[in-house]
């Protein structure tokens, strides 16, 4: 199985399967496919998760989520007066993290590839060189995205030089066919050195970025242990931090587990009361205890305790809401949700599985367009808390857990996740011996 936000992304991960390749040489070969047909949310610019179910039940994560760079600072966003600057951490150059994309991509394929990297950049390198029809959808966010890139990118680039799109249209990107052609050659160090990091080191100079050559040459994922936790028949393996969104989705999971939301029936009233006031104590808690953990010590197991999860439902009231300064949550009201990231679900025939979810934050990031490497970069900054308890540009808010440090990872909700059915296997083996013994060859050993 093959899920991806594209038709020829999928149909990429299909041929990496039918070659050979596992689960994670498909998720590589579709991640480097959708950075050339998914361009507002696929990315070379960007980060991501990768969360993995091996055939034999081991599990494992990997963060490679945007950095800070070296030269950013806790108040690089507020004015004179400590107020946030309006759009400073959401488009431009400043706007950027330190992608993390293809370094994730390459540990990836060291610990569990199979086939050879070329042959999973190689149809992605093709796609961009060779140029593939936009749909309407995509034709009507480019025409929509026209002043803004041609506004930030510093260089003439496909998408700020053609201001009208139409289905059907050809998209051919040269430059950057050229980089995957690199990374094609180079692994990692053909984007996080060489010819990629001069393009993209020029650009940040062009727009007063910050991000350095020795930001990129230093930019590495982590490996981290998968959150797993019960709920009912299932087993759910999910993202850790700097991923907020496997502590949330436990929490909530957990918090409306003793109520029998089935019986309430599909979202009625009753079912999505009890949904909205779990989702409200969750956030509440990822706005004050979450952050990158290799530099903030996030308290999971509270925050996933069974009696600390039951203590947060005690003031719950099936007939009313409760107060939101009880909560200490924000206003969360402008949380959207859109197609400004995606998700790629793979299981090969063996039975591996990998949920990769992956974004530039904002659709095209933060509008800037590398000049000479041809890709987008990611408005990831946004994601750090400007200011505590001042709202991003998804309402979210946070707190000292999710302040600005160079070379920290900024707090995500991205949420891949593996769904594992529970066997009781009791009830299987005694299953199993009732048709044993139904057999006219089986003879039970006398007692």
């Amino acid at each position: 199985m093959v899920v991806s936000p594209h038709p020829l992304a999928s149909e990429i991960g299909r041929n990496i399967l039918k070659k050979g390749g596992t689960a994670v040489d498909a998720a590589i070969a579709v991640q480097f496919a959708i950075a050339v047909v998914y361009p507002r949310a696929g990315n070379i610019g960007g980060g991501g998760f990768m969360l993995i179910r091996n055939q034999d039940g081991s599990t494992a994560a990997l963060d490679y989520r945007e950095k800070a760079p070296a030269a950013a600072y806790r108040n690089m966003y507020l004015d004179s007066m400590g107020n946030v600057i309006p759009n400073l951490s959401i488009s431009g150059h400043l706007a950027a993290g330190v992608p993390g994309t293809i370094d994730g991509l390459w540990q990836a394929h060291q610990r569990l590839g199979t086939l050879p990297w070329k042959d999973l950049v190689q149809p992605a390198y093709e796609l961009a060189k060779n140029g593939f029809q936009v749909t309407i959808t995509e034709a009507e966010r480019l025409n929509n995205l026209y002043e803004q890139v041609k506004k930030y990118s510093t260089q003439p680039n496909p998408f700020s030089q053609q201001p009208l799109w139409k289905e059907g249209e050809l998209l051919v990107q040269s430059e950057l066919a050229a980089t995957l052609a690199r990374i094609m050659e180079q692994g990692r160090d053909g984007f996080y050195t060489g010819a990629t990091a001069d393009f993209i080191v020029a650009e940040m100079e062009r727009g007063k970025g910050i991000i350095s050559k020795q930001d990129l040459a230093d930019y590495k994922a982590q490996w981290r242990v998968p959150l797993e936790k019960p709920y009912k028949d299932f087993n759910i393996i999910a993202m850790p931090p700097s991923s907020s969104g496997g502590i949330a989705l436990i929490q909530m999971l957990k918090m409306i587990e003793p109520y029998p939301i089935g019986q309430y029936g599909f979202h009625t009233p009753q079912a999505v009361h009890l949904m909205v006031e779990a989702e409200r104590r969750a956030f509440a808690d990822r706005a004050m205890h979450v952050g990158d953990s290799d530099f903030y010590d996030v308290p999971t197991a509270m925050l996933l305790d069974s009696a600390y999860l039951a203590s947060r439902m005690k003031d719950f009231h099936p007939q009313r809401p409760s107060p939101s300064d009880s909560l200490a949550a924000g206003d969360l009201e402008v949380l959207l949700e859109s197609f400004e990231t995606t998700h790629t679900s793979i299981v090969d025939a063996q039975g591996n599985a990998v949920a990769v979810t992956t974004t530039l934050n904002s659709n095209y990031g933060c509008k800037v367009v590398v000049g000479g490497a041809g890709f987008f970069l990611n408005n990831e900054m946004d994601d750090f808390s400007a200011k505590p308890g001042v709202q991003n540009q998804f309402g979210l808010i946070g707190a000292e857990a999710n302040a600005i440090v160079p070379g920290k990872r900024m707090l995500s909700s991205m949420t891949p996740t593996i769904i594992e059915k529970m066997v009781n296997y009791f009830w299987y083996w005694v299953r199993l011996e009732v048709q044993l013994l139904s057999l006219p060859c089986f003879k039970p050993l006398s007692t």
